[in-house]
């Protein structure tokens, strides 16, 4: 038996990968079918990232909108787990490419997911609302079934560092903008800011959007699915996970750990025994 899938005796190697996103033979490269020589100068790594996985390149206003919410999720401090994995593992002594794909692979449902799962979240209020009520009646209704299954955390908002996530009101202001030019509609920072209001009516405090409900406006506004939310988190955070591992990797230091060698951790297992008795 083979793996191979029966092709009438024709299979080739040429056919064994299908894509629309490369066309490359020697001397030409062609991406979304555009020569690379003809991108290079001529589009900025927004549009690119934006040609690469969409197909087309986007207009100027969505390329800066794009590339506003990746600039602002860039790095959060060795605080966060992502960054301060990828400077441990350069004490490890691997490369720096190593350092980094350590770090991105910290970018899991709880550190570095709340992008895509409030793209989903908002996805879900549109999808539900009708002609018949207000936004905050829809956005109510929403919230009311998503807490009575347990629910605790609304994602994207609340931070446990920031009372106030400074990056949030920015990036809501530029959707703004961008919506008043027509480069987006502005239903989803719309739908962002209808659940602050009715967070803190059901909870009796304000819980202000953070990074990551303030992204997904971005990447909801644009189109981009909510898996996509997540992938584009990582390209930005990737940008600080690079600078950290590099700066470390020039400080030096050995096999460092979470925390200082003269300080260990809280022992909550048997006291001290003997094999004897």
């Amino acid at each position: 038996m083979t793996d191979h899938p029966e092709n009438n005796g024709s299979n080739k190697v040429e056919d064994w990968w299908s894509t629309q996103i490369i066309d490359m033979k020697p001397g030409e490269i062609r991406y979304r079918g555009y020569a690379i020589e003809e991108l290079i100068g001529n589009v900025g790594f927004a549009e690119m990232i934006w040609l690469m996985i969409r197909g087309g390149l986007p207009t100027r206003g969505q390329a800066e909108l794009l590339e506003i919410a990746l600039v602002s999720a860039v790095d959060h401090g060795p605080q966060a787990p992502g960054i301060a994995i990828a400077r441990m593992a350069a004490t490890c002594g691997v490369g720096l490419n190593n350092a980094m794909a350590s770090g991105i692979n910290a970018l899991g449902d709880v550190h570095g997911g709340a992008g895509e799962q409030a793209v989903d979240f908002y996805l879900k209020i549109r999808s539900e609302m009708n002609d018949e009520e207000n936004l905050e009646t829809s956005v109510e209704r929403v919230l009311d079934a998503f807490f009575s299954n347990g629910e605790k955390y609304v994602p994207g908002f609340g931070h446990r560092f920031h009372p106030i996530d400074p990056r949030a009101p920015r990036l809501l202001e530029l959707t703004d903008l961008a919506a008043n030019a027509g480069h987006v509609t502005g239903e989803f920072a719309a739908i962002g800011r209808a659940i602050e209001v009715v967070l803190e009516r059901l909870k009796g405090c304000r819980i202000p959007m953070n990074i990551d409900g303030a992204t997904a406006v971005i990447y909801a506004e644009l189109g981009f699915s909510a898996p996509l939310a997540r992938g584009l988190f990582c390209l930005s955070r990737s940008v600080g996970i690079l600078a950290h591992a590099w700066e470390q990797i020039q400080q030096g230091g050995r096999n460092k750990g979470p925390v200082p060698r003269d300080m260990t951790w809280t022992y909550t297992g048997h006291p001290p025994r003997n094999l004897d008795g």
